[in-house]
């Protein structure tokens, strides 16, 4: 049968196809065939695009288990602060980014460490003041449930006297009676950003309600530019973890249209007020695209991150006794969403950053096997920043899937140890990121970055991630080999999105999603220059050609 595409010439490590593979022939949008360049080269047709892999390496397209994309796609635009530290830099990235911007439209910087002016002064108000007061300016931190805003811009989102935001988010007061700056969790972040022309529309909080035609199209160009981006890094599929009904018609219109890059599954999240009931809004989303975008889950928060001391702890906090946070649903309540989901079939995804939100996870999934009784569920955790060595017992008899982010430990992509690892205390670090532990239960692993949380690029997660360090000489260490990290952005990625029949391996009748590596792979173990994506193929189509 004559193939639509064929590479030759390529390298194939043994963990994604047979020993002697060279080359893959495609035909409508799956894979037709693996074996030697003569063996392949058999299935040329007329018609049949030829490529020359020249000694790169072939691999199935990355699993991103765990991004924003709407959001991601308006960081674009956004000032990249991740490797910015001090007064004067700042202030010179700002000013920099705020002339090449003008107009009266709120600034935002993005991944802003809580240390980026030391580590002795969080970001304020008036800090942000001393550099640009006359514009909104607004700076998202690094694990985007914070946000430091200045006077303008408090001003103009009505908060400056401060605001009650709900249970769980809180507009941070100063000594002088004002609001310091300081926008802890997503309903005090969205005060400000409503600011911004998306006025909360990327946002977990948007809820929908009238938008323009112009803004439909204004949205759909930022998701679009977002699902470049993912097949520039080599990503074939994604699961975007803030899905709404209103993002559910955007990414359906892109779909229909041949118009997205990158294949997406998209849960519904949901909060605490919507209960068992706010399940069905999930039937509000309407079709789905098959091969391209699904539904079939919903993705909940169960607390929030160490850095603002909003991460459910099953301890005290060492610095705050009394202090363990709260849980953003409460219990009887996520047991009860659990079941209802877990009763109609779906995928439940929960955000779990505290060893005591990882339990309470664990608890309602636990709830909804008892209840419902044992079938294939996968429902996964997202995050496990820190876990008791009790509750890393009780994943693999759920079925439960991890579903991390090398990105994210203190010490890796450029993020400072302090203030999290004190803030998280020494007695968590023994499970902290335990991937190791994980994996070497059995527990199924998928990876991701979170992004625009941390850089998307799968190729430097795994750089960061062969590169991770104990935080003391009496820790473990929780590192995982090259081919355990590919195949956690594969096979693993695959798995955990209901997709392994059809996709994280090189088989004959899988869809062909494909990449390939030029550099080495091994070299990333010592720069994350040492490799990059060289081709990216979704469905058989080239999505990415880096190949000049």
């Amino acid at each position: 049968m004559p193939a639509d595409l064929i590479i030759v010439n390529a390298r194939v490590r043994a963990v994604f196809a047979p020993a002697g593979t060279t080359a893959i022939a495609v035909e409508d949008g799956r894979i037709l065939a693996l074996g030697t360049d003569d063996a392949i080269n058999a299935h040329t047709g007329s018609a049949t695009r030829l490529i020359d892999a020249d000694g790169r390496e072939l691999m199935p397209g990355f699993i991103e288990s765990h991004l924003h994309l709407f959001m991601g796609g308006a960081s674009l635009a956004m000032l990249n602060l991740g490797p910015v530290f001090g007064f004067d830099t700042t202030r010179n990235a700002l000013l920099d980014f705020a002339a090449a911007n003008p107009g009266d439209e709120i600034l935002f910087g993005y991944a802003v460490n809580y240390v980026i002016f030391g580590e002795d002064r969080r970001p304020d108000r008036h800090l942000l003041d001393a550099i640009i007061a006359d514009r909104p300016l607004c700076l998202l931190s690094t694990d985007l449930h914070c946000a430091w805003a200045n006077t303008r811009a408090l001003e103009l989102a009505g908060i400056l006297h401060g605001a009650e935001v709900g249970p769980g988010s809180e507009v941070m007061m100063g000594e002088d009676g004002l609001a310091n700056g300081e926008l802890r969790e997503f309903a005090a972040m969205n005060r400000v950003k409503l600011l911004s022309r998306l006025k909360g529309r990327d946002g977990l909080d948007f809820e929908g309600g009238e938008v323009s035609e112009e803004d439909r199209i204004y949205d759909k160009t930022l998701i679009r530019k977002a699902g470049h981006y993912c097949a520039e890094n080599g990503i074939t599929s994604a699961v975007n973890m803030d899905g709404t009904a209103y993002q559910a018609g955007l990414m359906r219109d892109l779909a229909l249209a041949g118009e997205m890059k990158v294949r997406v599954s998209l849960p519904l999240r949901l909060q605490e007020h919507n209960g068992p009931e706010g399940i069905a809004l999930i039937d509000e989303f309407g079709p789905e695209v098959p091969g391209w975008l699904q539904f079939g889950r919903i993705k909940l928060f169960m607390d929030g991150v160490y850095d603002t001391w909003t991460a459910l702890t099953v301890t005290d906090y060492p610095d705050r006794p009394g202090v363990r946070s709260e849980p953003l649903v409460a219990s009887e309540i996520f047991n009860a969403m659990c079941i209802e989901a877990d009763r109609r079939g779906l995928q439940v995804a929960t955000h779990a950053v505290g060893d005591g939100a990882v339990r309470a996870t664990i608890d309602g999934y636990e709830a909804a096997r008892k209840t419902n009784g044992p079938r294939d569920a996968r429902h996964r955790i997202e995050h496990i920043d820190t876990i008791t060595s009790d509750d890393l017992e009780r994943l693999l008899p759920l079925g439960i899937v991890a579903s991390m982010q090398p990105v994210h430990p203190p010490g890796s992509a450029g993020l400072p140890l302090e203030p999290t690892t004190s803030i998280m205390g020494r007695d968590r670090w023994p499970t902290a990121f335990p991937w190791r532990m994980i994996l070497d239960r059995g527990v199924p692993l998928a990876f991701g970055t979170d992004w625009p949380v941390s850089p998307i690029s799968p190729l430097y997660a795994i750089h960061c991630a062969l590169n991770r360090r104990p935080w003391a000489e009496d820790m473990p260490d929780q590192r995982l080999g090259l081919d355990e990290c590919l195949t956690a952005y594969t096979a693993g990625g695959a798995y955990a999105d209901f997709a392994e029949e059809r996709r994280g391996r090189l088989e004959p009748g899988f869809d062909a999603d494909l990449v390939l590596i030029d550099g080495s792979l091994e070299g990333l173990a010592e720069t994350e220059n040492a490799a990059r994506i060289a081709l990216t193929v979704c469905g058989g189509n080239i999505t990415y050609d880096g190949m000049l």
